[in-house]
């Protein structure tokens, strides 16, 4: 950050009084520029034993598969975040379910989200974010195309739990690829 967001004056990185974090400081307005990390929020389709799975259109990972999931916008919840991306990246309508994991990564400065839903019927396809869209069962999840660690983590808490037939919350921390 160069510039404040509020007046245009350049801006100082220093720790401001009182906090304990460098912040980027407006060296005329004294407006303090706080950054935080970003929410990613996303659902896990389910129909009867499969989930669905979108291959990615778009950086980073393009040609990859993902659950459908992305950033989360203002003036939205978690919930409707989730069902959002869900339509945009699958055209699938659901019903967002409990809360199923959350990862932090904080190399990257994001939060994972992922809900279980239930897909309301068949009629899904590609949006503009995903080259294609398909149900898999768990024998049949491509785990060597997957986009994500979070996506991978989650997909395979899921189907241990569906294993054991109880199914849980689950959280932690996934640092930088070795």
């Amino acid at each position: 950050m160069n510039f404040c967001s509020h007046c245009g004056a350049p801006v100082v990185l220093t720790i401001p009084s009182g906090d304990t974090v460098p912040r980027y400081v407006c060296s005329a307005c004294a407006t303090i520029h706080y950054q935080n990390p970003k929410m990613v929020v996303g659902a896990i389709p389910e129909w009867e034993d499969k989930i669905l799975l979108c291959r990615r259109a778009i950086e980073p990972k393009h040609g990859l598969w993902t659950l459908p999931a992305g950033f989360m916008e203002n003036a939205e919840t978690t919930a409707q975040g989730a069902a959002r991306e869900t339509w945009e990246e699958a055209l699938a309508n659901v019903e967002i379910g409990a809360l199923y994991t959350l990862y932090n990564l904080p190399h990257i400065n994001q939060v994972y989200l992922m809900f279980r839903a239930k897909l309301l019927n068949l009629d899904f396809g590609p949006g503009t974010e995903s080259l294609e869209v398909a149900l898999f069962d768990e024998a049949d999840i491509p785990w060597d195309q997957l986009a994500f660690r979070t996506i991978e983590a989650t997909l395979k808490a899921y189907f241990a739990d569906r294993r054991s037939g109880t199914f849980k919350f689950h959280f932690g921390d996934i640092g930088p690829a070795k």
